[in-house]
């Protein structure tokens, strides 16, 4: 009834005005739980790709030092050894979450709070009243421009985290945005990157199918580090977590020992093994950026063919789904387009838009034709089901776009319960 009620009156209504209800009621949650976020050390990290996985980072890291932490993100919330499913599908919580997971944290004990920081989030005063500690930039790339209408204004909400002051801030430098999120004042800034002049980079890479050597380059030394995260993207998530570690003073061989425990995140290019001679990967990639980064990985650690499964989110950015389909016509092999979190649209009519796209980005070498290479399957778990009945050794499955969310939207306010990954393996069972 609510959701209905904002529905009917959201044309009458300025988004100024929009704005400054959320602002009224962070300032009330705030007050009620009695700012908790002045006794923690709050990290915010934001960006297009890669938050989750520098939260996970951030948190080994400091976990590893002797901390007791806090997490908020996409896929979970932790205080301290308690871990929970986030069952939201929202990234960053509205402002009475927010404030109550702060306070919880102070309960418990905790000295750290990592928030994954959305730019939703930051325009809508959801963190009003955290005064962040050290802030993090992952990479800005397109996304949200059904909200945010262009890239810059999509750029301008994530500076927003930046604005404040805060005792460091973690920028990288080979992000087309750094000199941007650089003039922002804070205590310390310190810039990553593997390309552009950096206060902490990587040297020596290795790249392995499922991980990479590298050797980091901090102002205060080196250490070699066995990342267990494939994909060059992912040494970049890695690097970003070591500047934050660098920030707060801690060990290299602190960080490095956090970094090398850890062996892959949910719904991150995650690997499933049920004993089958083919790989299936799930991750939650669904902007192009993140997408493209995601294909080139696995194209580099597959002996035989890219199956893909994958689709586009309703009442979002329209203007990406052709863009994700180009890029499954460009890299897979077989590429099978199905529906993911629809909402309220028609998802024959989303599943059209990315194919279209699968059509235009299919090469002379990688042609595509429907029915043989190319299909349009409407139930995501047939298209799963399809991907794993095509795959034979040495091939690799990827589904792309929920990663390890647990609902899957299919009306304005409905939801399903939902899990690739639970699909994969009954998929798996019944092949073997």
């Amino acid at each position: 009834m609510i959701n209905q009620i904002k529905k009917f009156l959201r044309p009458f209504v300025s988004e100024k005005f929009i704005i400054w209800t959320h602002k009224m009621r962070a300032i009330i949650a705030a007050l009620y739980y009695g700012y908790p976020a002045k006794r923690l050390k709050v990290i915010g990290v934001t960006g297009t790709n890669g938050k989750t996985t520098v939260c996970h980072l951030v948190d080994a890291i400091l976990e590893e030092a002797g901390f007791q932490v806090a997490m908020a993100t996409t896929i979970d919330f932790k205080i301290g050894s308690n871990k929970v499913v986030n069952e939201y599908k929202m990234t960053t919580l509205s402002p009475f979450l927010v404030q109550k997971f702060l306070r919880d944290a102070v309960s418990a004990g905790c000295q750290y709070a990592i928030i994954e920081t959305t730019s939703h989030a930051l325009i809508q005063n959801r963190v009003w009243g955290i005064k962040y500690h050290g802030v993090v930039l992952t990479n800005i790339t397109h996304d949200h421009l059904d909200y945010h209408k262009t890239y810059g204004e999509y750029k301008e909400a994530k500076i927003l985290l930046f604005a404040h002051n805060p005792k460091f801030s973690v920028i990288n430098a080979d992000d087309e945005a750094a000199s941007d999120f650089s003039k922002m004042i804070a205590g310390k800034t310190y810039l990553y990157g593997l390309d552009n002049k950096s206060d902490i980079t990587a040297r020596k890479v290795i790249m392995e199918p499922n991980g990479s050597l590298i050797t980091v380059i901090t102002p205060d030394g080196q250490i070699p580090i066995n990342l267990n995260l494939p994909g060059k993207f992912n040494i970049y998530n890695a690097l970003a977590a070591v500047s934050v570690g660098f920030a707060e003073d801690l060990e290299l061989t602190t960080i490095k020992k956090a970094l090398e425990k850890i062996k892959g995140i949910s719904g991150r290019m995650e690997q499933i093994n049920c004993g089958q001679d083919f790989g299936v990967i799930i991750d939650f990639a669904h902007t192009p950026d993140g997408l493209q980064k995601v294909f080139e990985t696995v194209k580099n650690m597959t002996k035989g063919r890219i199956i893909h499964v994958g689709g586009a989110t309703g009442n979002r950015d329209k203007t990406k789904r052709p863009i994700l389909g180009s890029l499954a016509g460009r890299y897979a092999d077989i590429a099978i387009v199905t529906d993911e979190d629809p909402y309220n649209e028609d998802p024959k009519v989303i599943i059209e838009q990315v194919s279209e796209g699968v059509v235009r980005g299919a090469t002379k070498d990688n042609p595509k034709k429907l029915g043989e290479n190319f299909f349009k399957i409407l139930n995501r778990k047939a298209a799963i089901l399809k991907a794993i009945s095509l795959a034979k050794h040495g091939d690799v499955v990827l589904i792309t776009g929920k990663g390890a969310e647990t609902k899957m939207a299919v009306g304005e306010n409905q939801f399903i319960p939902w899990s690739d990954r639970q699909v994969v393996e009954e998929a798996l069972g019944k092949k073997n």
